[in-house]
């Protein structure tokens, strides 16, 4: 079988948790953030599950090879 290739801004954007979830990070996170209050960039930093079946099902056809995530890289 040929390999597939990975939609990049795909495997950027998901992490897979060690029980398999699929997670995501929260839009508007880049600019325009000065004069949001601080708790609302806050709420920035957090994660969300992908509950989805159709996202979930289209996420893993773009990153096909998507890793588990790491907390503590050995490097």
């Amino acid at each position: 079988m040929p390999k597939i290739k990975t939609h990049k801004v795909t495997a950027k954007r998901f992490k897979l948790t060690g029980s398999g979830k699929l997670m995501r990070t929260k839009q508007g996170k880049s600019h325009l953030r000065r004069n949001t209050p601080k708790r609302t960039k806050r709420l920035f930093t957090k994660m969300l599950e992908v509950t989805t079946r159709g996202d979930i099902k289209r996420i893993k056809r773009l990153a096909p090879y998507l890793k588990k995530y790491k907390l503590n890289p050995s490097s």
